[in-house]
C-alpha cells in the first residue's frame, strides 16, 4: 500500500470511526460499514465556562429563593392561581447551546407584530420572558447582537410604573417612577465586575425598596423595561396563533456569559407573569445531549400530553411531586441518592427545605449542585469506584481522570432518589462527563451547607420531562427526544 494511501485511510479512520458488521455470520468476507461523526468535545474552555456560569447562577437562585421566603415570612404573599387551560398544543425547537459555548438550551421564539424572531434560553428557574432590546433612541451600540425593535411592534405596550402591577407584581421592579406615563422598569442587580468574580458575593439588598418588596443584586445583570407584548407559536394541526398580553421584559443592557450567547430568556417558571403559566401550566421538555451539533433538536411542547405510549423496558414514566413553595423554582422531595444501589449516608436535612436544605429541578443550570454533606457522600462513593483510573489535575474541577487508558464496561450508577417511588437513573455520561480529549470529570459541584441542592440539565438530558403546575405533578422517563405523538 502506497504511503499516501495509508495516510488517507488512517485520517479516515480519525475523522470517521466506524464499526464492522459481519453481513452474513461470524465468518462472512461481506462487512458493512457503519459510520458515524465523531461529536465535537466541548473542549476545557467550555467546560470551564460551564463551571463558572453554573457559581454565578447558583448566587441568582440563592438570592430569588431568599427573596421568596422573605416575601412569604414578612408579606404572606400567597402562590399564584392556578393557570387557565392553554386552548391548544404547540412546541418548539430546544437545541443544545454548546455551538455557542454556553451551557443551557435555547429555543425558536417570535416576539411582536409582526413577529421578530430570536433564539432564547428556556429556563425553570426564570418567571420574566425577555429579550436583548433596542429602544428609539438608544445607541445602536448598547445592545450587541439581534435586538428586539419595539419601535417595529404594533403590540408592544410598556407596563407604566405607577400600575399596580409594576408596585407589587413584578420581580426586581424599581420604585422609581419619574412620571405615572414612565415605563416600568427592572433591574436583574450586579455589576459587570461582579459577573468576573468567581467567589461567592454576599447577598445584599438593593436600595431604596420597601422591607416587603426587597430584591437582591448576584453576579448576572439585566436592565430594561416591563411591556405587554405577543408571541405567535406554531399549533400542533400547523396553524399559527397569537398569544396576547404576556409580560416581557424589554432588555436595554445585559451582561453575564449566560447572556452573551442567546438574545435572552423565555421564563418558565412558577409566577402569574411566566411563560410556562401564560401557555396554561402544562408543558414538557426533552434535551437531547449536551454535546450534540446544533442541528439536534430536542423539543418544548405546551398543552395537555396525548395519552402515553405503551411503557418500554427502561423507558416507563416516573412520577413524583413538585413543590411551589420556591416560586418561581419547581422544587422536588428528594429521599437520597443511591450508587451501584447502596443508599448513601446523607442526612435527611440535607433535603429538607424548612432546614435550609431542599432541591429544585432547574433547566438553565449545567451541572448538578449538591449541598455539601451530599456532595461530600456521592463523590466518596463515586471516587472509589473510579479508582482504576489515572487521576489528573484539570483546574477549577476537583475529581478528573486519564480516560485514555480505556474504561471498563460498567461504570458506577448513580441515581436520585425522589418523592414517592420516582427514581432518577442517568446515564454515567450525566455525571462523569467529558472536558477534553481523554479526560474526564464529575459533573457535580459543592454548595456550602446550609444550602438547596440543583438537578441541572445535563443530569436531566434524554429524558422527557412533563409538569403539570394545577395538579403539582412531575412525571418523567428516558426519551429519544422525538416530539410528543
Amino acid at each position: 500500500m502506497s504511503p499516501s494511501l495509508l495516510l488517507l485511510l488512517l485520517l479516515l479512520l480519525y475523522c470517521f470511526p466506524f464499526s464492522l458488521a459481519a453481513a452474513a455470520g461470524d465468518h462472512s468476507d461481506s462487512f458493512v460499514f457503519e459510520f458515524h461523526r465523531r461529536p465535537a468535545l466541548p473542549g476545557l474552555d467550555l467546560a470551564r465556562q460551564l463551571l463558572l456560569d453554573d457559581k454565578l447562577r447558583q448566587r441568582t437562585i440563592r438570592a430569588r429563593l431568599e427573596h421568596a421566603r422573605h416575601r412569604r415570612r414578612a408579606c404572606g404573599v400567597p402562590h399564584a392561581p392556578a393557570p387557565a387551560p392553554a386552548p391548544t398544543s404547540f412546541d418548539m425547537p430546544l437545541n443544545s447551546g454548546a455551538y455557542a459555548g454556553a451551557g443551557q438550551y435555547f429555543v425558536r421564539f417570535q416576539l411582536g407584530t409582526p413577529a421578530q424572531r430570536f433564539e432564547l434560553v428556556a429556563d425553570t428557574g426564570s418567571d420574566l420572558t425577555w429579550a436583548k432590546c433596542r429602544r428609539r433612541g438608544d445607541d445602536a451600540k448598547s445592545v450587541s447582537g439581534r435586538a428586539f425593535l419595539p419601535a417595529e411592534s404594533s403590540s408592544f405596550r410598556p407596563i407604566l410604573c405607577s400600575s399596580d402591577m409594576c408596585r407589587n407584581s413584578l420581580p426586581f421592579s424599581l420604585t422609581t417612577c419619574p412620571t405615572p406615563a414612565s415605563p416600568c422598569a427592572y433591574d436583574y442587580g450586579g455589576s459587570e465586575a461582579a459577573v468576573d468574580n468567581h467567589s461567592f458575593m454576599k447577598k445584599k439588598f438593593t436600595v431604596g425598596l420597601t422591607a416587603c418588596d426587597r430584591r437582591y443584586s448576584d453576579g448576572s445583570a439585566a436592565h430594561g423595561i416591563f411591556a405587554n407584548e405577543s408571541a405567535t407559536v406554531i399549533l400542533s394541526d400547523g396553524r399559527r396563533r397569537k398569544l396576547r398580553g404576556l409580560v416581557v421584559g424589554c432588555t436595554s443592557s445585559a451582561v453575564g456569559s449566560s447572556f452573551r450567547a442567546s438574545d435572552g430568556v423565555l421564563g418558565l417558571g412558577y409566577s402569574d407573569i411566566s411563560f410556562a403559566y401564560r401557555a396554561g401550566g402544562h408543558f414538557a421538555y426533552c434535551m437531547v445531549d449536551h454535546l450534540s451539533p446544533r442541528n439536534a433538536t430536542g423539543f418544548l411542547a405546551f398543552g395537555p400530553a396525548p395519552a402515553p405510549p405503551p411503557p418500554t423496558a427502561g423507558r416507563r414514566w416516573r412520577e413524583t411531586a413538585i413543590s411551589l413553595d420556591v416560586e418561581p423554582f419547581y422544587g422536588v422531595g428528594v429521599r437520597g441518592i443511591s450508587v451501584d444501589g447502596e443508599m448513601l449516608p446523607i442526612p435527611a436535612s440535607v433535603w429538607d427545605l424548612a432546614a435550609g436544605g431542599g432541591a429544585i429541578l432547574d433547566s438553565g443550570t449545567s451541572l448538578t449542585v449538591l449541598a455539601e454533606p451530599a456532595y461530600r457522600a456521592v463523590v466518596e462513593a463515586l471516587t472509589r469506584r473510579l479508582a482504576w483510573a489515572p487521576r489528573v489535575r484539570v483546574e477549577p474541577f476537583e475529581h478528573c481522570y486519564n480516560w485514555s487508558t480505556g474504561a471498563p464496561a460498567v461504570l458506577p450508577r448513580m441515581a436520585v432518589h425522589l418523592e414517592g417511588t420516582a427514581r432518577l437513573a442517568p446515564p454515567s455520561k450525566s455525571y462523569v462527563i467529558d472536558v477534553a480529549e481523554g479526560v474526564k470529570c464529575l459533573g457535580i459541584v459543592a454548595a456550602p451547607w446550609p444550602s438547596f441542592s440543583t438537578i441541572g440539565n445535563i443530569l436531566q438530558q434524554e429524558h422527557l420531562w412533563e409538569f403539570d403546575v394545577a395538579n403539582r405533578r412531575l412525571r418523567f422517563r428516558r426519551s429519544t427526544c422525538r416530539k410528543r405523538r
